[in-house]
């Protein structure tokens, strides 16, 4: 294992890093990201990411957020909302319960997807995968008493229709 990997995954494991992360990493990689147009997402060199833009549940209005991800084969990605194990579910799961459709932008292009959330026995292999990629969360689900939701997205053609390669 990449030895700056582990010393990240013990830095995030941390309540400094749940209290301090999620308003350093958002805008250090939105910044970032608009800076290289969609080229480079920083906290991507650790951990793969994507920034998704999401219609929000309350305001109806694009909500970009850049977010760790596991791609898998057949071009979807999992989208995990551990929100650094805080208490609260992040808002941009809302967003994806009230909207499943969003767009990705992932190595600088953009796709549209059909987010789902997994359930049951699903949920429970994804959840096992993810804790092989990345072990911390299950440090942020030891701090929580929510369930953490797993999101399933799933490219679509622009018009809707079926799945389409990224």
């Amino acid at each position: 294992m990449n030895p700056l990997r582990t010393v990240v995954q013990k830095v995030s494991s941390t309540r400094t890093f749940a209290r301090v992360g999620p308003h350093v990493v958002p805008a250090v990689d939105r910044f970032v990201h608009r800076a290289t147009r969609g080229r480079v997402l920083l906290s991507a060199r650790m951990l793969p990411g994507l920034v998704l833009t999401a219609t929000g549940a309350r305001s109806g209005l694009p909500r970009r957020t850049p977010l760790a991800c596991m791609p898998e084969e057949g071009g979807t990605f999992v989208l995990v909302g551990s929100n650094f194990g805080r208490t609260d579910h992040p808002a941009w799961t809302g967003n994806l319960l009230k909207h499943p459709d969003a767009e990705v932008s992932w190595r600088g292009r953009d796709m549209p997807v059909r987010a789902e959330l997994l359930t049951g026995e699903e949920r429970e292999a994804v959840w096992a995968a993810l804790l092989e990629f990345w072990p911390p969360y299950a440090t942020y689900a030891r701090r929580v008493e929510r369930r953490i939701r797993l999101f399933r997205l799933v490219p679509r053609d622009p018009g809707g229709g079926a799945p389409v390669e990224p």
